[in-house]
């Protein structure tokens, strides 16, 4: 295999099933599928053992209690469990276009990480979207979309198959290439480097922080948000916090301040 697809989830056992029939179509085959659970219920567990019969991608469930959103502390247990060296990470309410995978192993690089994009749905279209439509790839077409309520925008450029016109949003676009939660990739190495992600942290940048980390450590960022693409399906957050947002901001930083390349509350604890 030459890539593991690292995807967050927490009791969402409907838009997880969307994501996975997403896996399923990819152009290659040559990946793993590691779900890192921060604590659903049995339900979440009893999909993925039936989806695994209909799926022929290996698909590895990494599950830990619910102590609440400890989504860097599961991650990083995803990051352990991974058999490859390149790991793609995005989440259980993302829908990957039929070549998401195919596009982050076409841009990798040895001293990079890619930034990938996506494009937000209503509630309405997230809801509408079939297993056979993502097999047939319709809601990726932006006729089918529009014909399901999809309102005209520019942001619906994404949209583009042309290798040319990505290629060159991609250069033109004003957006940093970030470490993106929906959206990354890098090589297994780097990020054990970096000793993963800041398991101090809860929502809110603690993607960011790890993509600032693997900057500090010399990499360079790679844009890629008009190639990888995938669809964000729509859902509530009430695990938003204010008082949490301050003191992640204030982690961020204090990494970009000090150079910091190795968090001491990552994947090996100091």
């Amino acid at each position: 295999m030459k890539a593991s697809v690292i995807m967050s989830t927490y009791n969402a056992v409907q838009w997880l099933e969307k994501v996975l029939w997403g896996f399923s179509v990819q152009t290659t085959a040559d990946f793993e599928i590691i779900i890192a659970d921060d604590g659903s219920n049995s339900k979440t567990k009893e999909k993925i053992d039936e989806l695994r019969k209909l799926i022929a991608i290996p698909i590895i469930h990494v599950w830990h209690e619910d102590h609440g959103f400890q989504k860097t502390k599961i991650l990083n247990k995803a990051i352990l469990a991974s058999k490859t060296d390149y790991l793609i990470f995005t989440d259980g309410d993302c829908i990957p276009r039929n070549d998401f995978v195919v596009t982050h192993l076409k841009y990798r690089e040895k001293g990079f990480f890619l930034s990938g994009g996506y494009f937000k749905l209503p509630m309405s279209i997230s809801k509408r979207i079939t297993k056979e439509d993502i097999l047939n790839q319709n809601c990726f077409d932006l006729k089918w979309l529009k014909n399901n309520g999809l309102k005209s925008n520019l942001k619906n450029i994404k949209f583009t198959t042309s290798p040319f016109l990505s290629n060159l949003l991609n250069k033109l676009t004003p957006t940093k290439p970030t470490w993106n939660g929906h959206n990354a990739s890098g090589w297994k190495t780097d990020l054990l480097a970096v000793n993963g992600f800041n398991e101090e942290m809860q929502y809110g940048g603690e993607d960011r922080e790890l993509g600032e980390r693997l900057v500090n450590m010399g990499l360079s960022s790679k844009q890629i948000r008009y190639s990888a693409f995938c669809l964000h399906l729509d859902h509530e957050r009430g695990y938003v916090s204010e008082e949490i947002w301050k003191k992640n901001n204030a982690i961020r930083a204090y990494t970009k301040a000090n150079k910091i390349i190795k968090t001491s509350s990552g994947i090996r604890p100091n």
